[in-house]
């Protein structure tokens, strides 16, 4: 039986978002995006579904199992409903805007849906905000794209707030050059995630005190960079760190209060990114903010077959772990305008700020009605008056 309590049903995960919350979340994304278009980014709006080999290909890799898909009744070819808007952006920036000038600065915002939560997120669907970089490879773009949502996050007020950074393929270079088996570099990873220094020294090989001396420099950017500054490594994991340093360096001199701190041997929820990572935090959260990286941005011609990829840096804001550090606005002033009034004057008061609520039936009590709206005021003689004790109708 279909029952107004049946019907207000949602699956776990969904769920409708109210007054005032939903006004609030949306102003957020505006706020957060025009920071983006203000920097040069250019917004783009890609599809909530498409073909599933497009949204699970180059860095969609990473969130294919949580990837909804359904068959399309029209090509008959399996689509999916992005869990995620960076491989859309990449795939529009390699082929839509394929001839645009490089470095290519994208924007959007957008909801996602995937398939489970986890237990910070057990939204299934939310909304992402965010940027990316394509067509450069110098530390200079990532300063910039860090440094782009951290200012987005500060003019929205989040407090407190701190960047955590890491090098994703810094570890695995290191691995690459030891004599491992699969089972055994699976332990050793899983060792250096748990910070396990006593199966580090037993299972790392000759790259042993490399690896411990990377987790002993977790912590403070400034910390970090004095334990590293006497490490040898080979060339590739070297270039990484050189890359880490410099970053460190630009972002404290583009924000010098800035808490940064560094994981350089942090993997988890990195697997596709081929340079700096980083997660954003804001004090009282526990959650993450928000996180990006560097990674390459590909695609596949659809009749060549052939794979077009970039290098590419870029972020994610996620809105509903932005929301809950922010506090609530203050509720607009609204106002009550009756039936078949004069109403000159209304529109200047929307422009800064005003609701105004307008009557659709005549009213003998005015007072009553406006505060049954919820209103604050009530528009008389031209001008908002106060709704109070003594109003009359």
């Amino acid at each position: 039986m279909k029952t107004p309590q049946n019907m207000a049903l949602l699956p776990a995960g969904l769920r409708d978002i109210l007054p005032p919350e939903a006004a609030f979340e949306a102003g957020i994304r505006e706020a957060l995006a025009a920071t983006f278009v203000s920097n040069g980014y250019d917004r783009v709006k890609p599809p909530l579904v498409e073909f599933e080999e497009g949204l699970t290909s180059g860095p969609g890799a990473a969130v294919s199992g949580d990837t909804f898909r359904l068959m399309d009744p029209v090509s008959q070819r399996m689509m999916g409903i992005r869990a995620d808007m960076t491989t859309q952006v990449a795939r529009i920036a390699l082929t839509r805007l394929g001839g645009a000038p490089r470095p290519l600065r994208l924007s959007y915002t957008g909801e996602v849906l995937r398939v489970r939560g986890t237990q910070l997120r057990p939204e299934r669907q939310f909304a992402q905000v965010g940027a990316e970089l394509i067509g450069s490879e110098s530390s200079a773009a990532d300063i910039e794209i860090i440094v782009i949502a951290l200012e987005s996050l500060r003019e929205i007020g989040v407090p407190e707030l701190s960047v955590d950074l890491t090098i994703p393929p810094l570890v695995p270079s290191l691995i690459a050059d030891m004599d491992l088996s699969g089972p055994q570099i699976v332990e050793l990873r899983d060792a250096l995630d748990r910070k396990d220094m006593g199966a580090v020294q037993e299972n790392g090989g000759a790259s042993a005190s490399a690896l411990c001396q990377l987790m002993e420099s977790t912590g403070p950017a400034v910390r970090a960079l004095r334990t590293l500054d006497g490490l040898l490594l080979p060339p590739a994991p070297a270039s990484e760190l050189s890359r880490l340093k410099a970053v460190v360096k630009g972002l404290g001199d583009r924000i010098p209060d800035l808490n940064i701190t560094v994981d350089p041997i942090e993997n988890r929820g990195f697997e596709y990114h081929t340079g700096i990572g980083f997660t954003f935090f804001s004090q009282g959260e526990r959650g993450e903010i928000g996180s990006g990286g560097r990674y390459l941005a590909s695609t596949t011609g659809s009749t060549s077959g052939q794979e077009n990829s970039e290098p590419a840096t870029g972020f994610t804001l996620y809105v509903d772990t932005v929301l809950r550090v922010l506090s609530a606005p203050e509720p607009a002033p609204r106002l009550f305008v009756p039936l078949d009034t004069p109403v000159e004057g209304l529109g200047e008061l929307r422009r800064v700020g005003w609701l105004t609520i307008g009557a659709v039936d005549v009213t003998d009590d005015v007072a009553s009605e406006a505060r049954r709206l919820h209103c604050t005021h009530v528009w008389k003689d031209g001008a908002p008056v106060p709704l109070d004790g003594d109003q009359s109708s």
